[in-house]
Formats: C-alpha cells, structure tokens, sequence
C-alpha cells in the first residue's frame, strides 16, 4: 500500500512541473543571480530564515520554479516578492541560474537539542507515511536523506524550518498548487507539519 501511494505520488508530482530544455551555464548563471543575493545569499545558502536555500538543490528544479513564478496566477505560483524578478527572465537564463545554484554546495541541515523531541515525532511521517490518512512516505520522492530526485522532486534537507513549515502550510490552504502536495498537507496537522518541518530541517 505504502509503495502504491508513493509511486501515485510522485506521478501526479511529475505531471504538474514544466519541463524545460537541458543546457545551463553555471558560470554565466553566476552573473545573472545578482539580484537574488539579496534573499538567497551569494551562493544561494539564504540569509534568512523565511527564504529557501537553493543551493546543491537537485538540477533542473529552480528553473521549473522560475519558470511557475513566471506564469503567475495564470497556472503558476504567485510570489509578490518575485514577480520583479523573473518577468524579464528567458528559458535560457533560468537554465544558466539553475546550473549555478545546482552546482553550489548545499547548506549543512542541524537543529538545536531543544527540537530533538519534536523530529523524532516528524521521522515516521517522513519516512513511513500516514496510512489512515492515505500519506505516503516523504522519502518515495526526496529521498531517505532529503536530497531529492533531479528533476522534479527538490532537495529539501537543510532547509530553515520556517521555510517547510510555510509552505506546508501553504500547501494545506491552498495558496500554493500542486495536486499531491495539496492533499498531503490537508491531512496533516498543525502540530505534524511542525514536527515533519523540523525533522527535515536536520537530515544531511
């Protein structure tokens, strides 16, 4: 049953991300993030909390993201906080900020001894899923280690609890599409996204 649910969700993931021609410039993607400094950080280890980190993120999935912030409301994400940034972008300078970022080493995921408890209570959600509530294993797509699956599922390992937990929860409200996504994050509870974001937030 759990191998099911974890194949029919990472089908329905594969169905809803863009795809896009290979053949980015990691060194002329080096140049063209100088505005994602800001947020991201120089080699994409954000600076906050609130901002993912992009670096050593699975190849081809920050230009999919780019690519959905692009088309916006019309079957994209809605990011106010992007829009300036990718209206002007062409398929090949999201190709070339991939390659950079990709190539970057990734940020070293830890949490404090006080989040111990509560990753303990994320890992079986993380790596087992939620039977009654038709929850597959986070690992069928990312992987028992978070690093994700290039192209289509992200290396989520590392990543600021902040972030995972807003996005959970953007998922869960809607506010952010993708069909799997949004109905794993429905059956989830306030205290299990906080508890599953945690974990994660500390694999390496």
């Amino acid at each position: 049953m759990y191998r099911m649910l974890r194949t029919l969700a990472c089908i329905a993931m594969l169905a809803s991300t863009p795809a896009l021609a290979q053949g980015g410039d990691a060194e002329a993607g080096k140049a063209k993030t100088a505005t994602c400094v800001a947020c991201h950080g120089q080699t994409g280890v954000s600076i906050s909390p609130a901002f993912p980190h992009l670096a050593g993120q699975v190849p081809g999935f920050v230009a999919a993201q780019l690519k959905l912030f692009q088309k916006g409301a019309d079957g994209g994400r809605q990011n106010p906080s992007m829009d300036a940034f990718v209206v002007g972008l062409t398929e090949q300078d999201m190709l070339d900020i991939d390659a950079f970022y990709s190539a970057q080493v990734p940020a070293v995921g830890s949490i404090t001894p006080e989040q111990e408890e509560l990753a303990l209570a994320g890992r079986p959600i993380y790596r087992a899923g939620h039977a009654e509530y038709s929850i597959p294993a986070c690992m069928g797509c990312h992987g028992p280690a978070g690093k994700g699956i290039a192209p289509h599922y992200p290396r989520l390992s590392g990543q600021p609890v902040e972030y995972i937990r807003t996005q959970l929860l953007a998922y869960k409200a809607g506010e952010r599409e993708n069909n799997i996504m949004n109905d794993i994050a429905f059956a989830l509870s306030a205290e299990q996204i906080e508890a599953l974001a945690t974990y994660i937030s500390g694999l390496n």
